[in-house]
């Protein structure tokens, strides 16, 4: 079985795993609301798609959120 001669230096292991990285998914600005939506995809607040409504728009109720006032 193989066994390194020497011990691998940070700078070498961290160069090696440079490319190991999460890449971000592009996003883009929908025309309609100005809100940041994913690219290609409908918007999620006011459900336009190159411009066509292709779903009804999300109503915000305080219980959608994952906030609570209390504490």
């Amino acid at each position: 079985m193989a066994v390194p001669k020497t011990r691998t230096s940070h700078s070498k292991r961290n160069m090696r795993r440079s490319h190991h990285a999460l890449k971000l998914h592009g996003v883009s600005i929908c025309a309609n609301c100005s809100t940041v939506k994913p690219h290609h995809g409908i918007c999620d607040s006011c459900g336009h798609y190159r411009g066509k409504q292709w779903l009804e728009p999300k109503k915000m109720n305080s219980s959608d959120t994952n906030f609570s006032a209390e504490g």
